[in-house]
C-alpha cells in the first residue's frame, strides 16, 4: 500500500480506502482493540445502484440491456473498448467472508476478499445479456475511458485460510437481475 501514484480516475476513493486502513492499524496499535481491514473487490448483487448515470459497471449493464430488451432497442453500448479486466463478487459472498474473518483471522494486514478471477468488460456484457435476454448487438464507444486495463485481487490469503467465494458470476448476475425486476422496473 502507498508504493505508487494512485489511479487519478479513482484517486477519492482510494484515499478514503486508505484512511480507513490505516485508521484501524491505529486503533488496534493505540487500544489493543481487534480490528481488521478487508479490501473487497468489484460488487454487485441485491439493491445495487442501478443509476443510468453513476452506477458502476454491472449494474449499469444490467439496467441497459434491460432497457434495450424492453424498448426493442437494436444495440446497446457500452463504453470503451470491453478489453479492461475486472474482478466481481456478489455482496453476499462479502458479508460470508467478513464473518468467516472475524471468526478466523487477527491481524494489522488488510485481507483482499474477492473471486481471484477476472473477466472482460466485454465477456461480462455479453454474460449479462444472455442472462437478460436480450437479443440485440454490442456496440464500443471507444471515445469513453476504458480505465485501468486490469483490476484482481491476490486471495492467496484467504484461499489458504479455508474461505472461497459460493456465487458464481452468472448465477449472481441472475440473482442481481432478478432483484433488478423487482424492485426497480414497476418503479421507472
Amino acid at each position: 500500500m502507498l508504493t505508487g501514484p494512485l489511479e487519478q480516475t479513482n484517486e477519492p476513493y482510494a484515499i478514503a480506502k486508505i484512511a480507513g486502513v490505516k485508521l484501524c492499524e491505529t486503533y488496534r496499535d493505540q487500544y489493543e482493540a481487534d480490528f481488521i481491514s478487508v479490501m473487497p473487490t468489484n460488487l454487485y448483487g441485491y439493491n445495487d445502484n442501478y443509476h443510468p448515470q453513476n452506477s458502476h459497471v454491472l449494474p449499469a449493464l444490467i439496467r441497459k440491456f434491460h432497457e434495450a430488451k424492453e424498448s426493442g432497442h437494436p444495440t446497446v453500448t457500452i463504453w470503451g473498448t470491453g478489453s479492461p479486466r475486472r474482478e466481481f463478487l456478489f455482496a453476499d459472498d462479502l458479508a460470508s467472508a467478513c464473518l468467516f474473518l472475524m471468526d478466523h483471522y487477527s491481524s494489522r494486514e488488510p485481507v483482499n476478499i474477492g473471486t481471484g478471477e477476472d473477466i472482460t468488460i466485454k465477456d461480462l456484457a455479453l454474460v449479462v445479456k444472455e442472462v437478460v435476454g436480450y437479443e440485440g448487438e454490442l456496440a464500443f464507444d471507444t471515445s469513453k475511458p476504458d480505465g485501468t486495463p486490469r483490476k484482481l485481487m491476490d486471495v492467496t490469503k484467504l484461499h489458504e485460510m479455508g474461505w472461497r467465494h459460493q456465487t458464481a458470476l452468472r448465477e449472481g448476475i441472475a440473482l442481481a437481475y432478478q432483484d433488478f425486476k423487482e424492485k426497480h422496473v414497476a418503479v421507472s
